[in-house]
């Protein structure tokens, strides 16, 4: 609720006026008169209200209609007025001055309240709690920032931007970071650089959002879908590129190609049936390799050597020829799909 000067000054002329019919009321009496607080007649006798301007009862509801109703999740308006060891005092125009813990000034680690706050500095407060037994709301920025973070993060990611972030930690399972102040896990499978992990503390790295979950306070993005699709806007469907295996799966092999990982899948290493990539490719090997296909959206480049094969079953029987060949089998690719697509293409239709 916000109070206008013109409420104020209506609230002191109303209570004015309720001072002065006090006034009126002859409540005055020896001090052996005075009752106990905790005995039940402490309540003086009735006395004559005629002339009074009106009730006790309706002087109680003029006094409520200026006390604010906060309630948790509320975001008000306050002013900083003490700061403390613990935390800050903060008027909101409540009967008891709010308190603001250490821990609630900000989404960030502070060394202190002097860091973010200042006294006399009025800014958005969120109320955490009811009031406690000494009439106290506890508030925090720190929720609101939280909120907000949120809503950015999503932001981005409805963008597909790419933001770049320090790593500050790593763990067994991948690398930490921070967003808009919010912690960000980066899994290991998605980080695509040569250095250890542990050595990518202080490290700025470009990175995508993979999932945003509020609900479930998870927050997961990838550092090798950031650099594919940088590399994708310099690569294209039918290029030939030079590449370093990397790893070697059941299903296929990853080859590095100028700092990002494509995939060599089996049934596109030779027209020739494999049992098992270990028989055709060694881990450090340099190859050739096509790309056939460039998914952006989920971070992946499908590779081949088959296309390249100049007869079937070169890349097990001579896999230098296939290396030596490449570009002149790539330009045959090439001009069979572009063949292939324009006997696809629908007939004209010639009207008399």
């Amino acid at each position: 609720m916000t109070v206008t000067p013109s409420d104020i000054s209506s609230t002191e002329a109303d209570l004015d006026l309720a001072a002065e019919a006090a006034a009126d009321l002859d409540v005055s009496m020896e001090e052996e008169e005075v009752p106990a607080a905790d005995e039940s007649d402490s309540r003086p006798a009735s006395r004559d209200l005629d002339g009074v301007g009106f009730s006790l009862d309706e002087f109680a509801a003029l006094l409520s209609k200026y006390d604010y109703n906060f309630k948790p999740g509320d975001v008000v308006n306050g002013t900083v007025f003490a700061l403390e060891s613990k935390g800050a005092m903060i008027d909101i125009g409540a009967k008891t001055a709010a308190f603001m813990p250490l821990q609630e000034v900000s989404i960030n680690r502070v060394e202190g309240l002097s860091d973010v706050l200042q006294p006399g500095e009025i800014r958005e407060f969120f109320i955490m709690s009811e009031e406690n037994e000494d009439g106290q709301l506890s508030l925090s920025i720190r929720r609101i920032e939280y909120q907000r973070a949120w809503e950015r993060v999503r932001q981005l990611q409805k963008e597909d931007a790419t933001i770049y972030s320090e790593v500050f930690a790593t763990n067994r399972g991948g690398a930490l970071v921070r967003v808009e102040g919010l912690r960000g896990f980066i899994p290991g499978s998605h980080i695509s650089t040569r250095k250890a992990k542990e050595e990518l503390v202080a490290d700025f790295l470009p990175l995508k959002f993979l999932e945003v979950d509020e609900e479930r306070n998870r927050l997961v993005l990838s550092h090798r879908r950031a650099l594919v699709e940088r590399k994708m806007n310099r690569l294209e469907v039918g290029e030939v590129v030079l590449g370093t295996v990397r790893g070697i799966k059941p299903y296929g092999a990853f080859i590095d190609i100028g700092g990002v990982s494509g995939l060599l899948h089996i049934s596109e290493i030779s027209h020739e049936h494999i049992e098992t990539p270990h028989t055709v490719l060694n881990v450090n090997d340099q190859m050739k390799v096509m790309i056939i296909d460039l998914d952006a959206e989920r971070g992946r480049i499908s590779l081949s050597t088959k296309a390249l094969e100049p007869e079937p079953g070169d890349m097990l029987s001579d896999p230098q020829k296939v290396f030596d060949r490449a570009e002149e089998m790539a330009a045959r690719y090439k001009q069979m799909l572009l063949e292939q697509a324009e006997d696809h293409e629908p007939m004209g239709v010639t009207v008399d």
